[in-house]
C-alpha cells in the first residue's frame, strides 16, 4: 500500500533526478495536489542550481522514479510541520493558512532542509507509504459480489497491507454521485464514480477472521508511527488528511494487526493452514510493483496452485487493484485494475479502472 509510482527511467544519475521531480510533479497536479507538484518543480530546479536538494540527493543510488524520491523528501518537510519540528514552516502550510502560497512555503522548506540535512537524509531512506484507503472502494464491488454468490464465513488475508487500514472496508462508508452504501463507522469514502452501479449494494459480508502481512507494517499505537504515515498523505488535501485520521482511529479501536512479514512466506503459510470451511480472499492494492519480478511470479504461481485444490466447501477469490501491467497490459500505463478471480472454475474479470489515488472509477 506505497505511494510510489511505475516505471523505469531510462538512466541514473544526476539528469535522472531532476526529471523524476518534473515528472511526479505532473502526476500530483493531476491527482489534486498543487502544493506537492510545485515542491517538486522547487525540487528540480534547487537541484540543477547545485542547492540543498543536488546536495541530498546527486548521490541516489537506486532508481529516483521507482523510490519515489520527490514524495520522501516531501514527506520529510509534512513531518516537520505535523511534528511541530519547523514551527516557521508550519506556520505557512495549508493546515495553519488557508491562503497558503507555494513562493511562501517554498524558502521557509529550503532553509529548512538546509540546516536539518543529516535529519533529512535520514528519513528520505525508507519509502513512504500511504495506505490509500480510498482503494477499498474500487475493491468493494469485488467483495460483494463474493458476499452474494458465497453464502459462507469471510477469511481475508491482506498482502502489503502497511498500517492494515483496508481492513476495516466492511465497516467503511462509501458515497459516489450514483450510489451510496452505509458504513458502521465514521469513514466514509468518496469518488467520481464513472461506470456501472456496483450489484449486491445491499449485501451483508460475514468476515470471520482478519490477517494481513507487510515487510514495515505500522504500529498505529505508536504516536510516531502514525505521524509518519500520516505525512506523506499531502498537506493541501484536507478530505484525505481527515480520512486517514478517522480510518486510523478506527483501525485502533478495532484492533486491526498487520505481521511483519515476508509476503510470500505469509502466505504460503496462511494458505496451507487455511480453514476447510469457508471462503478465503487473498487481496492486496497496489502492492506488486514492489517485489522483485520472480517474486511476484511466485505469489501469482502460489495463488493459482492454491485455487486448483480449492472446493465449494472452501473457495479461494484473490481480488486485487494493481496495474494493468501485471496482466498483459500497457507496460507504461498508469492504469490500475481491479482484478477478481474464484475458484473453484479459475474465471477472472476486469471490474473497474482508476488511478494511483482513486480519484474517478472508470469502466475495467
Amino acid at each position: 500500500m506505497r505511494g510510489a509510482f511505475l516505471g523505469v527511467c531510462a538512466v541514473l544519475g544526476e539528469t535522472a533526478v531532476p526529471a523524476h521531480f518534473r515528472e511526479q510533479a505532473d502526476w500530483c497536479r493531476t491527482l489534486g495536489s498543487p502544493l506537492t507538484a510545485d515542491l517538486c518543480l522547487a525540487f528540480a530546479d534547487d537541484f540543477e542550481a547545485g542547492g540543498i536538494i543536488a546536495s541530498l540527493t546527486s548521490d541516489w543510488p537506486t532508481n529516483p522514479r521507482k523510490d519515489a524520491l520527490a514524495l520522501r523528501l516531501a514527506g520529510a518537510l509534512h513531518y516537520a510541520v505535523l511534528s511541530g519540528k519547523a514551527p516557521e514552516l508550519g506556520r505557512e502550510y495549508p493546515a495553519q493558512r488557508a491562503d497558503w502560497s507555494s513562493a511562501r512555503i517554498w524558502p521557509h522548506a529550503r532553509a529548512w532542509l538546509a540546516a536539518n540535512d543529516g535529519w533529512v537524509r535520514q528519513f528520505i531512506q525508507s519509502p513512504p507509504q500511504t495506505n490509500e484507503t480510498r482503494r477499498c472502494i474500487a475493491l468493494l464491488p469485488g467483495f460483494l459480489e463474493l458476499a452474494a454468490c458465497h453464502d459462507m464465513p469471510m477469511h481475508l488475508l491482506e498482502l502489503g497491507a502497511s498500517a492494515g487500514l483496508n481492513q476495516n472496508w466492511d465497516r467503511y462508508g462509501y458515497e459516489t454521485q450514483s450510489w451510496s452504501r452505509a458504513g458502521s463507522s465514521d469513514v466514509v469514502i468518496r469518488t467520481d464514480w464513472q461506470t456501472d452501479v456496483p450489484g449486491h449494494l445491499d449485501a451483508s459480508p460475514a468476515v470471520a477472521s482478519r490477517a494481513a502481512c507487510d515487510l514495515s507494517p505500522f504500529d498505529l499505537s505508536d504516536p510516531k508511527q502514525a505521524l509518519r504515515l500520516k505525512c506523506y498523505t499531502w498537506a493541501d488535501q484536507a478530505e484525505r488528511l481527515e480520512r486517514l485520521d478517522a480510518a486510523m482511529r478506527l483501525a485502533q479501536e478495532t484492533g486491526i494487526k498487520v505481521e511483519k512479514a515476508d509476503a510470500l512466506e505469509w502466505l504460503g503459510q496462511k494458505l496451507e493452514q487455511r480453514p476447510q470451511q469457508g471462503l478465503t480472499v487473498i487481496y492486496h492494492s497496489v502492492f506488486l510493483i514492489y517485489p522483485p519480478r520472480e517474486v511476484i511470479g511466485s505469489i501469482m504461481s502460489m495463488i493459482a496452485d492454491a485455487g486448483a485444490s480449492a472446493t465449494e466447501a472452501a473457495p479461494i477469490a484473490w481480488l486485487c487493484y494493481e496495474s494493468e501491467a501485471l496482466f498483459g497490459g500497457d507496460r507504461q500505463s498508469p492504469k490500475m485494475l481491479t482484478r477478481l478471480q474464484t475458484w473453484p472454475g479459475g474465471e477472472a474479470r476486469i471490474l473497474n479502472s482508476s488511478n494511483g489515488h482513486v480519484t474517478r472509477v472508470d469502466p475495467g
